[in-house]
Order: structure tokens, then sequence, then C-alpha cells
């Protein structure tokens, strides 16, 4: 069986917000911000922009995550976090 290293590429996860009612949606996106590992990246999909969340992910967690907007509307938007490395915050 062939090692494997963290430095091993691997696709993001997909959080789809889209199903979910709206009072789960901010939970689940902090619950996987809260086990997203230093230097990993998930893509948020949602029904529209995710500003207010963002917002709110940016006062709580200061500089620790970096966002880019992979589609922006007008029907689905798509948006990596990712953490940054340990110590870049």
């Amino acid at each position: 069986m062939p090692a494997t290293t963290h430095d091993t590429p691997t696709e993001p996860v997909i959080v789809d917000l889209r199903p979910m009612i709206p009072p789960e949606r901010h939970a689940t996106v902090f619950a996987a911000l809260d086990t997203l590992a230093p230097g990993s990246t998930f893509v948020l999909i949602n029904d529209h922009a995710p500003l207010p969340l963002l917002n709110r992910i940016e006062q709580s967690w200061p500089g620790l995550f970096d966002v880019e907007f992979l589609r922006d509307g007008p029907e689905v938007w798509q948006v990596a976090i990712s953490r940054k490395a340990d110590g870049a915050a």
C-alpha cells in the first residue's frame, strides 16, 4: 500500500446549502469551518450571494480564511473557502 502524505492534493469538500432550510445553513457552514484543517478548502454552494455569511465568518475568525468566488450567480453561487496554513492569520 503506498504511503500518503498531507501534501497530496484532494478534491475540496462540497457544502451545498440549497436543499437546507435557512436556519440550518449558517450552523452547517460554521461546523465545516471548525473542522477544516489548515491549508484545506471546501466549496460552498448557495442559491444567493452569501455576503452576510462571509462577513460573519470574517468577524468571527478574522484573517483565518481565504474566500474565492468560483461562480457568482445569478442562480447559483459557488465560493471556495480555504483555511490558511498555521500562523498565516
